[in-house]
């Protein structure tokens, strides 16, 4: 999930990023005037090494700029019940947390979001799909493939080689989930990436019927797939890209396949009514400027939401990141709502079907 590189900002490089913010280039004097009494939030990131990537990108720039402490919390893997009991007691243990796309979503039907204060239009760079007005993206993550290149001679390029056993021998692994692998089954039965949705279930059904009796791993977790693709014990396997990647930053001789992933994206969003709301707003802009999101990606394997970051990251980092301008053209980003509407009934034939 994370990469090699994991040397921390130097006093020089936080004030370059500090003073670019405090000359008002991407925000404004409006944002930027550091407050006459510092105010303290309390931000929730998904832990791990996300902590000290974006302690790197925006926690302590953003200090820096405004004056305003910056305290970050690990939240719980899915925080939308967390964030329904905050709003509705009026209880704020934190003021800015990491949404999903499928978590904004459900929180945004349920009203429990406030608007972050600003539009594509403000940042125009930033991905289209990355903003809304109750959320900002800041990370791209993608699920791929990868294979092992000292075990798989022939390499494969896309799902339908991946599904294709005769031809591309070795033992694989899935997810133990239908999220994704479904978009798998039916890719590599031919169905075009731009015409996946709606999914084809029984479709989808009948090509992992076939490849199921050679399926030597379910995989349950991230790192369970970073370890599987270590130790050998499977040739190729999906996975999230940064997983796939620490993996190969550890030194195993593996390939990542780009071509037909599916990304989705991670970001801000902010409980309604939260006591801190204009410094928590102040806080996300931030986290949309180029170099700031630049600087999370020397640690993390994902991608940053706004595309002009690529003007500082080097191109050998940017070649192992999903918004790479190589990268994302050859993906498509999963449709969140056909999995909110179906996921209960498609997760309950999925289990069964594992059972038979």
């Amino acid at each position: 999930m994370t990469s090699s590189n994991t040397r921390q900002p130097n006093r020089r490089q936080l004030l370059q990023l500090a003073g670019g913010v405090a000359a008002g280039a991407m925000f404004g004097p409006a944002l930027i005037g550091r407050a006459s009494a510092a105010t303290q939030i309390i931000v929730a990131d998904p832990g791990g090494p996300f902590g000290p990537a974006f302690r790197k990108a925006f926690y302590d720039p953003f200090e820096k700029a405004t004056g305003n402490k910056v305290v970050n919390v690990a939240r719980e893997a899915e925080p939308t019940a967390q964030f329904k009991a905050m709003v509705e007691t009026k209880s704020y243990t934190w003021d800015v947390c990491t949404l999903t796309l499928s978590a904004r979503d459900i929180l945004a039907g349920q009203g429990l979001l406030d608007p972050i204060g600003f539009t594509h239009a403000d940042v125009p760079k930033l991905m289209p799909e990355a903003i809304s007005p109750l959320y900002m993206g800041t990370d791209v993550y993608s699920t791929v493939f990868a294979y092992r290149t000292d075990r798989v001679k022939n390499a494969p390029a896309s799902w339908a080689d991946f599904f294709n056993v005769e031809k591309f021998p070795g033992r694989r692994a899935l997810r133990k989930n239908p999220i994704d692998t479904i978009e798998q089954a039916l890719l590599a039965d031919g169905v075009p990436l731009d015409k996946l949705y709606p999914l084809d279930v029984d479709r989808a059904f009948k090509g992992l019927d076939k490849i199921k009796p050679h399926v030597a791993v379910w995989w349950t977790g991230g790192a369970q797939s970073t370890q599987l693709l270590q130790s050998g014990e499977v040739d190729m396997l999906p996975g999230w890209n940064a997983r796939l990647q620490a993996a190969i930053d550890g030194g195993t001789p593996a390939k990542i396949v780009w071509n037909q992933g599916l990304y989705s994206i991670e970001g801000w969003g902010l409980p309604k009514g939260g006591p801190k709301a204009d410094v928590a707003r102040q806080f996300v802009r931030f986290c949309s400027d180029p170099k700031a999101q630049a600087l999370f990606t020397e640690i993390l394997a994902y991608g940053p939401t706004n595309l002009d970051a690529y003007q500082t990251i080097p191109a050998e980092r940017a070649r192992v990141l999903p918004t790479s301008p190589e990268n994302l053209k050859q993906m498509a980003i999963a449709d969140e709502a056909w999995w909110s509407a179906n996921r209960a009934k498609v997760s309950e034939r999925f289990n069964a079907w594992l059972l038979t």
